[in-house]
């Protein structure tokens, strides 16, 4: 978004035809709906402008619930944004600590301030990016306790601040950037203030283990079986004794593992009538070994996420699956047995093959009406096929 779209999106007629708009459901009124705004009188550049935001409010209800339907967005800063289920647990750790002020360095589009604010902590929130600051100014307008400052987290006047969290930038306009040096604000910088103040750094989950300081607490967070963040967490906002964290939100609500260090691998066994596929919060967290022993598992094999057990047992930490056939992992083999158990539907999941699922899958010529997951990994080395039925909690 650029300012002049900006521009035309904030003034007093873009905002309340923006809220004049329905819900937005798929791209296949856009013509008509164009023609209408344009016959109405509506210039080219707001109808654009109103349209586009319409679109992404309604990408963003997943993240925002009801919220979503007066806040306003950039695509880059809605897909970079902190859900707010998660940010609302970020704003808990403030609270709870005692702090009464946050500096929210690199805000974006305000997410994690607006639930900072809404737990009546007062913060102050900083975008070096013009539009996105005045985006973030918009959806915190409704606090009184928040204010956005346009400019560099690593200038930010601290005065009177008694905890900060920090998203760094880990992109410019073209391309990811693997160098924590090279994020804005640096990853030292953050470290740095980690040590004066009580501290969050949101990062990706796949940023590399060994840029974790010994002393943060390390949190791992997946929503709906997606691994979105890993949260570093230090001083007064971290948990005594809790360097490994795994939070899992779902459908069942809310659960967590813990853990001082990483926890030992399970020994690796005989495949079992079950395996478990570990949330990925749990795998990045290393917390596999602990929750094979909570659930009387053992690893298929050393080097594999997966784990096996001759009972099934529901966790919000794992899904379960029944192995209905176990097979060496020949393609020819594997398609003869497909076709005469009709099997028409097929999910597959790997661990430990270099295989790719989709083009696997189109060469097995599927027919049938009945449906199977097909796990491709290795069992005590060996590379195998398990033929499997995935196990509902209530089974």
């Amino acid at each position: 978004m650029n300012q002049s779209e900006l521009r035309e999106l904030l003034s007093t007629e873009g905002l309340r035809l923006l809220d004049s708009l329905p819900v937005w459901q798929s791209n296949d009124e856009i013509v008509r709906t164009v023609a209408e705004l344009r016959k109405a009188g509506h210039s080219a550049g707001l109808v654009a402008a109103v349209l586009s935001q319409s679109k992404l409010r309604a990408k963003a209800a997943s993240k925002f619930g009801p919220f979503a339907e007066r806040m306003l967005f950039t695509e880059a800063g809605l897909e970079q944004a902190t859900r707010l289920s998660v940010a609302s647990l970020h704003a808990g750790r403030f609270s709870a600590a005692g702090v009464k002020w946050v500096a929210d360095l690199g805000c974006g589009i305000g997410a994690d301030a607006l639930a900072i604010a809404g737990l009546d902590l007062n913060v102050t929130a900083v975008e070096r990016d013009e539009t996105t600051a005045a985006i973030a100014s918009y959806n915190l307008a409704p606090w009184s306790n928040a204010q956005v400052v346009h400019g560099d987290a690593e200038s930010a006047d601290l005065t009177g601040i008694d905890g900060i969290y920090l998203d760094p930038a880990r992109r410019d306009a073209r391309v990811r950037l693997t160098n924590p040096a090279d994020w804005t604000p640096s990853l030292d910088f953050a470290f740095g203030l980690a040590e004066r103040y009580p501290t969050g750094i949101k990062l990706g989950p796949g940023v590399d283990r060994a840029l974790i300081p010994d002393s943060a607490e390390a949190q791992w967070v997946s929503v709906g079986r997606e691994v979105v963040e890993l949260g570093l967490w230090f001083g007064a906002v971290a948990r005594p004794g809790i360097r490994r964290a795994a939070l899992v939100i779902g459908e069942h609500g809310t659960a967590e593992m813990t853990a001082a260090t990483d926890s030992a691998d399970e020994a690796a066994g005989e495949l079992g009538q079950y395996l478990f596929e570990p949330d990925g919060a749990v795998i990045r967290a290393r917390l596999i070994g602990d929750l094979a022993r909570q659930l009387n598992g053992r690893m298929l094999d050393t080097s594999i996420a997966y784990f096996s057990a001759d009972t099934a047992a529901a966790s919000p930490f794992a899904t379960c699956f029944e192995i209905v056939a176990d097979f060496p992992l020949d393609k020819r083999s594997l398609k003869k047995e497909l076709a005469a158990r009709k099997i028409g539907t097929l999910e597959i999941k790997k661990r430990g093959v270099d295989i790719d699922p989709a083009t696997f899958r189109t060469s097995l010529s599927l027919k049938g009406e009945n449906s199977a997951t097909l796990i491709l990994t290795r069992v005590a080395g060996k590379r195998r096929a398990l033929l499997a039925q995935r196990v509902t909690p209530n089974r």
